[in-house]
């Protein structure tokens, strides 16, 4: 018990002290899970509103395809993107396995059903709402959508925030695919896996503890903008 409560204080101490190489860890993990983020939403959303608001042939099957890729298994899609990015594969000559563009590849995979399925469930929801009111003022669809999307633009950013979610925490895709090397691919969560099995609990504690403020950071700021949804103006 009193090694836990050292490792504790040690962890504590590092954050505290910005220990170089702890941050250069959290450093990488935000970088690559927001730039998978940002791309992830600047394809998903649109995606989602094409979705939510065309009437198509096979719309209920992609609606169905997207909800069930959103428990997409990480080391199904790091495989996968092994695969593609190896010499052997498709996309070898760009030599992007072992980097953190093909982290950011695996997680844009994770991540991008989600956006999609969120997005398209709130402004589906929205559009049942106004689209009477906004046919009878002679809306243009363009006109719509940009409308729906920032009356709904609360609960949107919390579709982004469960997307971000699920990219910082995950653990199996970005392990595949980045091989998690020291000062190179090295991100939160293979590193508390790799510290741990080394013994090394300060530092595996020191990016927990980090790893599990960005969790709560996360939930609050999507309970906020649920709340903030909640009491939005009408059209």
């Amino acid at each position: 018990m009193d090694e836990f409560w050292r490792a504790i204080l040690t962890a504590a101490s590092m954050i505290w002290e910005f220990d170089a190489g702890l941050w250069e860890i959290i450093g990488l993990s935000l970088r690559v899970s927001l730039t998978a983020t940002l791309i992830a939403a600047l394809i998903g959303l649109p995606l989602g509103a094409l979705i939510a608001l065309g009437r198509f042939p096979g719309r209920r099957l992609l609606i169905v395809i997207f909800n069930a890729l959103m428990g997409l298994p990480p080391v199904v899609v790091g495989l996968i993107v092994y695969l593609l990015l190896s010499r052997a594969g498709p996309f070898g000559v760009f030599n992007l396995l072992f980097t953190p563009t093909a982290m950011v590849i695996a997680q844009i995979i994770l991540v991008l059903p989600i956006i999609i399925s969120l997005s398209r469930e709130i402004l589906e929801t929205l559009w049942g709402e106004y689209q009477e009111a906004l046919r009878s003022l002679g809306a243009a669809p363009g006109q719509a959508l940009v409308i729906l999307l920032w009356d709904g633009r609360a609960m949107l950013i919390t579709a982004l925030l469960a997307g971000f979610g699920r990219a910082v925490a995950e653990v199996g895709a970005v392990m595949i695919v980045g091989g998690n090397i020291d000062h190179v691919t090295r991100v939160m969560t293979t590193s508390i896996t790799l510290e741990a099995s080394k013994g090394n609990l300060s530092m595996a504690l020191g990016l927990g503890i980090v790893l599990l403020v960005l969790s709560f950071a996360i939930s609050i700021g999507a309970h906020g903008f649920r709340h903030i949804s909640n009491v939005r103006q009408p059209v």
